[in-house]
């Protein structure tokens, strides 16, 4: 099994590029240049194989999460899915890359860090590119959400049910009435523009087929990956289901980091596909990575 990745550093030479680009086409290879480094990538874009069937992708986007990050993964790992866990370090300084260093190889870990902060959308976009489970779910590093609830967010996909599945938080203002009604006036707006008929818009919780995030070019790099992916699927057609969860929320002293500027975002991210031909971003073809990468561990391959 090829990895997701095949990396050639210190590509600075543009005969050498095309010959690694022409041995890849040949081998029948999509190949990316990265335009912010100096690395040749190749994607995994084959189908998922027996070992990945009915398994989760856990996409865990990190940012200062140092006191938080070893019991999150802990949790993850408690849950009783088969799953690989993608976490992206984006550009922490509080320590959290020393911990996740430190951690000892695993089958089912990929460790990755951002050369600079860039956003959790940007985060999730550069975890996608190692995806290899038959479904992808975003999980965020606070705590908030419990990877106990796995199991029920993916049995509407593992009975053909859905496509996307959507955990629906307890419909009280305990984060806070600004978050609450925020959220609330994210998902009006969505049901309004799309007919979603949905109940919770902002959810971290989002599962997906991973062929189906295939369809779709995505181009947030903060907060409003949610809308985005919300905006482009109704716009495709596809019905998102909707489970109840748990959820214990933070506050911005213990490290909530979406501000008013992301609510402002997520409203014109939802006007905004709302209105663009899907022809500008349906996939044709395998996009370029476009954030710089530091650090990368991959799993032990596992015949």
């Amino acid at each position: 099994m090829l990895p997701p990745f095949m990396c050639f550093a210190g590509l600075h030479q543009p005969r050498r590029v095309d010959a690694i680009l022409m041995q890849a086409s040949l081998l029948g290879i999509r190949a990316v240049m990265s335009p912010q480094t100096s690395f040749i990538e190749v994607p995994n874009t084959a189908p998922p194989s027996s070992r990945w069937k009915g398994r989760v992708s856990v996409i865990v986007p990190v940012y200062n999460e140092a006191e938080h990050v070893g019991e999150l993964l802990r949790a993850i790992q408690a849950s009783p899915v088969k799953k690989e866990i993608i976490i992206v370090d984006d550009g922490s300084t509080d320590g959290t890359r020393e911990k996740l260093q430190a951690l000892p190889p695993s089958d089912d870990l990929t460790v990755v860090f951002h050369e600079r902060n860039s956003g959790k959308g940007a985060a999730i976009r550069t975890a996608l590119t190692y995806a290899r489970g038959e479904y992808v779910l975003i999980q965020d590093s606070d705590l908030e959400y419990d990877p106990q609830d796995y199991p029920t967010l993916l049995r509407p996909l593992q009975e053909d049910r859905a496509n996307v599945v959507y955990g629906v938080r307890p419909d009280r203002p305990e984060r806070g009435l600004r978050f609450f009604l925020g959220a609330k006036f994210l998902t009006h707006l969505t049901n309004a523009l799309y007919f979603a008929g949905i109940h919770d818009e902002a959810t971290c919780y989002k599962v997906f087929r991973r062929s189906l995030l295939d369809r779709v070019t995505l181009q947030c790099r903060r907060f409003e990956f949610c809308p985005e992916v919300t905006a482009k699927f109704c716009r495709i057609g596809e019905k998102i289901a909707e489970v109840p969860i748990s959820y214990h929320p933070r506050s911005a002293q213990e490290g909530k980091k979406i501000r008013h500027s992301d609510g402002w975002l997520a409203i014109w991210t939802l006007i905004r596909y709302r209105f663009i031909p899907r022809r500008s971003w349906l996939r044709s073809r395998q996009p370029e990575t476009p954030f710089a990468v530091s650090f990368v561990r991959q799993p032990r391959e596992r015949e």
